[in-house]
């Protein structure tokens, strides 16, 4: 196979170390980033299962070099840093703050992301024409997001405050909570947001007890699927009726989670090609 056949492929498993060190100097090489753990990581495994898919063998056909972030979000440019040091063909990245992350790694290398909405975040250039070294799939989640208040409505009819745990730090989700805004205006609903990030939750958690609030909605930032134990834990605890963006949380005993299917997503992804890209 050519190497330029491959300068958009992204997934699969992680190729031993001994594989990998008796690779040829011309096997592709693809990097791959997430912020949580293999184990958890459905993304992941639809990208290995996709390459399975299409005959592709990790460790004969490609080398990939897998990075996990164990929930801490301060290690994601080094673990990109450590790819490119590799050199790899191929960055996939997972959610808008791992891309950011790697767009301003490097302008050269291929990038082959799944985001919310990479326009808004400032990552492409458009939907048809994305430009530089960036392309891949959006899940348009600033329109899906509507549903979450909407089902959550219909679950709860005498709904009228609800909490919405997000990460201020992410841009895309940003704006996921400027569309939740304007639904729950038109639902005649009342939201109070709060920060998700790992170091907030108790604090979060205490503040919702005490605002007597009727529901939850948890948005999809991935920093928050390590986090959905703890969540649902605490949205039982305190009989909250919740909606996630991961079907995972239902899962582990949540109520109902509306959202994309990521393992589908990244098992179209595993064939994504970038020909435009150097190299080959």
């Amino acid at each position: 196979m050519k190497r330029r056949e491959f300068l958009g492929l992204v997934g699969g498993a992680a190729a031993s170390p001994l594989a990998a060190e008796t690779q040829q100097p011309t096997t592709p090489r693809i990097g791959y980033v997430w912020i949580g753990d293999r184990a958890t990581d459905t993304r992941g495994a639809g990208l290995r299962q996709g390459l399975a898919d299409k005959g592709y063998l990790i460790g004969r056909d490609l080398v990939l070099d897998e990075r996990y972030a164990q929930g801490n979000a301060e290690r994601i440019p080094a673990l990109i840093a450590e790819l490119l040091e590799l050199k790899v063909d191929v960055l996939a990245t997972p959610g808008t703050p791992i891309t950011l992350a790697a767009r301003r790694a490097t302008s050269t290398v291929p990038i082959v992301m799944l985001t919310g909405d990479p326009v808004g975040a400032g990552l492409v250039a458009s939907l048809a024409h994305p430009g530089a070294n960036i392309t891949g799939l959006s899940l348009l989640s600033g329109d899906y997001s509507a549903k979450w208040l909407e089902l959550l409505k219909e679950a709860v009819p005498k709904l009228e405050r609800v909490a919405v745990l997000w990460n201020p730090d992410n841009p895309q989700i940003v704006r996921v909570v400027e569309k939740l805004r304007q639904v729950a205006l038109a639902l005649g609903l009342e939201i109070a947001v709060f920060p998700a990030r790992p170091s907030d939750l108790e604090a979060t958690f205490a503040a919702i007890a005490n605002a007597r609030l009727g529901g939850l909605v948890v948005t999809d930032d991935s920093s928050i699927d390590l986090l959905l134990p703890r969540i649902v834990e605490f949205a039982a605890e305190r009989r909250l009726p919740a909606i996630y963006p991961f079907s995972t949380a239902v899962q582990r005993g949540g109520l109902m989670s509306y959202s994309a299917d990521f393992f589908e997503l990244w098992r179209r992804a595993a064939g994504y090609r970038k020909h435009a890209a150097a190299g080959g």
